[in-house]
């Protein structure tokens, strides 16, 4: 596959995406644009995960193995692709990435020594009592897909393992994707004759949920992800909690990596059409965090998809509502749109829960390019 010319620099919308994909292969050597230019197919398009294992589960080029330039021209990429929303978009992924260089040094501060240690003493702290642990008492369940090779490490934590492949090659006419991911995060975006065809599926998770940096920067990357769900089910009254009540336990996102498809066939909680009008937008409030994960017109349009489909679409938790809790769980499933949050014991944070998250949609996961039985 070959690069194409940049694109004009004031291009817009799918055109920008297209000149940050060509200015960042631009900057590439020939053996790098081998590992970063890949096949459109489904074995490379599922090949994500929400684990720490490197390129040994995802495709693409490191970002740890790029320089400096190299880097910034990758980040331009997303800039241009995601959205501009506070708390979403852009900012949330490189605040994602953030988290997981304080795992990695927390992870690494309690490695060094005989015991769990407080957080990190040379890093930031999620907690001041928070205790940072090599050892998983609940380690985070699912299991890598196959497919894909890449460049670099093998798995742990830390910015410098995400993955960036254009799956196909970037263009405003033909059918490619933007693949990025790392350690809880994959970002998949799916382009057809110069339109956003699929924003999903896009998986966020964090641990620690917050902390706070050298300086005195506090970050809560899932916080606006997590509070429109509280919103929501905290509107609800005794009688609708008990309508919206899972009679199943979770552990984790029944979605994750290697479940493409594999949506439950009877919906299941309370139906939209029975909230009052204020829950009702409570409910497309709480949508619309994930959805920004793609450019802000793109997001838009699909936030009216999911208004129109809002009277069909189920609301369902499990566990506790407080999102604070092992096991806690909260699902919005709709006739397209699909996301679930579910807490789960920490890993290097043990004494604290963190987040896993899936953004998925019934018809428009990779862009509506493949079949899942």
């Amino acid at each position: 596959m070959g690069v194409q010319r940049p694109v004009h620099k004031d291009a817009k919308g799918v055109a920008a995406v297209v000149s940050a994909a060509n200015a960042f292969l631009n900057t590439l050597t020939s053996d790098q644009q081998a590992e970063t230019l890949l096949d459109f197919t489904q074995a490379n398009a599922t090949a994500w995960s929400n684990l720490p294992c490197g390129s040994s589960c995802r495709p693409g080029i490191q970002t740890g193995s790029l320089s400096d330039d190299q880097l910034a021209a990758l980040k331009s990429v997303l800039k241009v692709a995601l959205g501009t929303g506070k708390g979403t978009g852009y900012e949330h992924v490189l605040e994602t990435l953030k988290a997981d260089d304080v795992l990695a040094s927390a992870q690494s501060t309690s490695s060094s020594s005989d015991a769990p240690t407080d957080g990190a003493s040379d890093a930031p702290s999620a907690d001041p009592s928070a205790t940072a642990s090599s050892t998983a008492t609940d380690a985070p369940t699912g299991t890598p897909p196959s497919g894909g090779t890449g460049g670099g490490a093998g798995g742990g934590y830390g910015s410098g393992i995400y993955f960036l492949a254009f799956l196909g090659t970037p263009s405003a006419t033909g059918t490619w994707q933007l693949h990025f991911g790392g350690h809880h995060l994959a970002v998949d975006i799916t382009y057809k004759d110069g339109k956003v065809a699929g924003a999903s599926p896009y998986f966020t998770g964090v641990e620690p949920t917050t902390w706070t940096d050298d300086d005195g920067t506090t970050y809560s990357p899932l916080a606006k992800f997590r509070d429109g769900l509280l919103k929501l089910t905290g509107s609800l009254s005794t009688e609708q909690l008990a309508e919206a009540k899972l009679s199943e336990s979770f552990s984790d996102v029944l979605l994750g990596p290697g479940k493409d498809g594999d949506f439950p066939e009877t919906k299941e909680g309370i139906k939209v059409s029975e909230l009052s009008p204020k829950q009702k937008k409570l409910v497309l409030e709480a949508i619309h965090p994930w959805v920004a994960n793609v450019d802000d017109a793109t997001a838009k349009q699909l936030m009216k998809t999911y208004a129109r489909e809002l009277d069909q679409t189920y609301v369902s938790y499990s566990g506790g509502t407080a999102l604070d809790t092992q096991g806690d769980y909260v699902r919005i499933d709709g006739p397209s749109v699909w996301i679930e949050f579910v807490c789960q014991n920490g890993v290097v944070y043990r004494d604290q829960v963190h987040y896993h998250t899936v953004y998925r949609d019934h018809t428009r996961d990779y862009g509506s390019e493949f079949s899942f039985s």
